[in-house]
This record gives structure tokens, sequence and C-alpha cells, in this order.
């Protein structure tokens, strides 16, 4: 599901597989480093960062954000979309319960995107496997059917920074 703030210029989209970012609660967040209150040191360096990929023409490196909840790690992702001008798709750890899931996710994003995970930990081990293929070769083998039947594909997927 996608939601766009046209006035602003700034694509927030939100996975089927997490609650959708109601236009309202778009609208009320920071939309860049400078609106951002706090944590200087944190935004010094992220700007830093964008400004480096934006040069070499790529997707922005991945990103773990860490802290208890009202910290700011959600807007913080959506800062860096709006910064690359990139979508920023939102999901939670615990609804990508398998393979599938993930192979989803990461099939329907484009070149520089962002793929923010809220609670990150909950995804199950075996899905994390997959996961980091996919943050470092960007891409994910998927066995297809069961038994003699089965057999391994190669997907593919658009380079994107995991926050």
């Amino acid at each position: 599901m996608a939601a766009s703030d046209s006035n602003k210029g700034v694509n927030f989209l939100a996975s089927t597989l997490a609650t959708p970012v109601s236009p309202a609660e778009a609208a009320l967040r920071p939309l860049s480093f400078s609106d951002f209150t706090g944590q200087l040191k944190t935004i010094d360096r992220l700007k830093i960062m964008v400004g480096a990929a934006k040069k070499r023409g790529e997707a922005l490196n991945h990103i773990l954000l860490s802290g208890p909840p009202g910290l700011g790690k959600t807007t913080l992702a959506f800062i860096l979309g709006n910064e690359l001008g990139k979508a920023v798709r939102v999901t939670s750890g615990p609804v990508i319960e398998k393979a599938g899931d993930l192979a989803g996710l990461l099939t329907s994003l484009e070149e520089g995107d962002i793929l923010f995970i809220d609670e990150i930990h909950r995804i199950p081990k075996t899905v994390e496997e997959y996961l980091y293929s996919a943050m470092e070769d960007f891409r994910l083998d998927i066995m297809i059917d069961q038994g003699p039947n089965a057999r391994s594909v190669r997907l593919s997927i658009p380079r994107f920074t995991l926050v």
C-alpha cells in the first residue's frame, strides 16, 4: 500500500505485511536532517553517508539503528529516503515469518530504495540467513517445491538499503 505526500515530494511506502503509514502520520514526521531535533553526532554521520552515496551514484550502505522506542529510528529511515529521493518500505520483524515473505518485500523494491524493518531482532533465524545473502550479494536463492521436484531459483534483487 502506498501513501504519498505530493505537496512535499516524499514517497512513503508501507509493506502489505505491516501497518500502513497514514497520510496524517507522514505529514507530522520531519522530512530532512535539519528538521530532526537531537542526536547531532548521529545526524552528522548520516549526512556524510548520504553525501557519499550520492557522489558515488550508489545505494546507501546498510545501517543499524538501535535504541528504545521513541528515539526516532523510523523517522530517521524516512528522512534518509527523502534525502536520497528514494521510497521507504516499512515492515516489522515479527510479520516476516518465512523466506517467501522476505522475497516478496525485496523483489518489490526499486534500485536504491530503503527497507526499514522495525524489531528486526524478531525475524526467525531461517529468514535471517536469506536476508544476509540479500544484503551482501543482492540475490536470493529460494527453494521451490519439495522432494524430487524441488529446485533452487536464484532471484536478483535491486541494490537496496536495509535500515
